[in-house]
């Protein structure tokens, strides 16, 4: 059984950093394309980050130039690194995994997800 298992979250002040990890288990061998998105109190899933196969990775526009996305494949394990957090960042994180090699934030391509961990950032 397939499960993905994200950890890291918190609350922080506006400025500062955190780093989310998403560990796969019940696999065998490391996922073709994983991503990270999010959902705000009353708003809908967005996607935030993707890396694909090659290691090809791609960002959502609020997002970009703060926070990278990497993943290793020798303990498939996601790592999302957000730095500069905007209170606009806090949502629930969920990491999930896509069958497609290339990189996606379209939800409808991933086929596994966690069960999300909280992140808060106050001003």
């Amino acid at each position: 059984q397939v499960q993905l298992v994200e950890s890291g979250g918190g609350s922080v002040q506006a400025g500062g950093s955190l780093r989310l990890s998403c560990a796969a288990s019940g696999v065998a061998g490391s996922w073709p394309s994983m991503g990270w998105f999010r959902q705000a109190p009353g708003k809908g899933r967005e996607g935030v980050a993707a890396i694909g196969s090659v290691g090809q990775t791609i960002y959502a526009d609020s997002v970009k130039g703060r926070f990278t996305i990497s993943k290793d494949n020798a303990k498939n394990i996601l790592f999302l690194q957000m730095n500069t957090l905007k209170p606009e960042d806090t949502a629930i994180y969920y990491c999930a995994a896509a069958l497609i090699p290339g990189a996606t934030m379209s939800p409808r391509s991933f086929v596994h997800w966690g069960q999300g961990t909280q992140v808060a950032v106050s001003s």
